[in-house]
């Protein structure tokens, strides 16, 4: 459909007829957010308050049926990359968010780490050298004055106040480690979260599992900081919970992203807006789909 005619059709949203107002929606609902432009533009030159009403509706609408199947893409067993699924997230709040700029910036981090890395450092060295740019020298923290606060699950909000909450933090510390081939993935570890450094030189034999191949752990909330296991399992005894496997183990990318969902809809709850929790729940719902 050419713009004449996207025009034509926006031009008639303001009919008092609700039936001819529907019937102009479903059409501009069905053309998806190639239409928004123009919906923007008609909303900008309009002094119709209810017009502008219906446009703002309309441009919703379409924006988060298409997060919604953007989700559904991103859970595909081969399509689940770390930061496309923080920068999804980041869009149910911000849906003309920069991506680019959000790549460019995590791309200066992971440039300053690089030139400080060389082969003959150990596992913990490399992360001491990820700890000092992250911490030190871009001043990255746990918001421990404003935990609960959306924000902190957002990625751009995260990089432009360098505060975080621990599945934040965990997420711009594993992408940019992961970018520079160094073995640092998510742990799944319920009231926390942290990361796993794993010995991708260990032979897999039958019956070892994935906790067999961690060598410590991390906890960039804390600066960061090198945790074993037994501090995981005197953690895990404090929160009296009986131990999992999966507390320890290397979690996927969907878990990720699943739990970053969870810990937005705590605060949105918390914040009382029932309507952000049940948006948010039909993105963490499209992750099943």
């Amino acid at each position: 459909m050419d713009k004449t005619e996207i025009h034509a059709l926006i031009s008639l949203l303001d009919d008092p007829d609700e039936k001819v107002y529907h019937q102009i929606r479903e059409k501009l609902l069905s053309l998806g957010i190639e239409v928004i432009p123009e919906l923007e533009s008609a909303w900008e030159n309009s002094f119709d308050t209810v017009l502008q009403q219906r446009i703002e509706g309309i441009i919703q609408r379409i924006q988060s049926e298409s997060l919604v199947r953007a989700f559904k893409r991103w859970a595909l067993p081969d399509e689940q990359d770390l930061l496309t699924g923080a920068l999804l997230v980041a869009r149910s709040q911000y849906p003309d968010l920069n991506e680019g700029l959000i790549r460019k910036h995590l791309d200066q981090i992971k440039q300053d780490i690089w030139l400080e890395l060389n082969n003959n450092l150990t596992a913990l060295e490399k992360v001491r050298v990820i700890n000092h740019i992250l911490f030190d020298v871009h001043n990255f923290s746990g918001n421990t004055a404003n935990f609960h606060a959306p924000q902190n699950s957002y990625i751009n909000n995260v990089l432009e106040t360098k505060k975080g909450n621990q599945v934040s933090l965990s997420v711009i510390y594993a992408v940019i480690a992961q970018d520079l081939r160094i073995p640092i993935y998510g742990v799944n570890l319920p009231e926390h979260f942290v990361l796993a450094y794993v010995d991708q030189n260990v032979k897999q034999i039958p019956g070892m599992t994935d906790v067999d191949s961690v060598l410590f752990y991390i906890n960039p909330f804390s600066r960061g900081s090198v945790v074993s296991k037994k501090e995981i399992e005197a953690f895990i005894r404090q929160q009296r919970l009986e131990a999992q496997p999966e507390f320890f183990a290397p979690c996927s990318n969907l878990t990720i992203i699943r739990r970053l969902l969870n810990n937005l809809m705590a605060s949105y709850e918390k914040l009382g807006y029932p309507n952000k929790v049940d948006e948010l729940r039909v993105l963490r719902d499209a992750l099943d789909s």
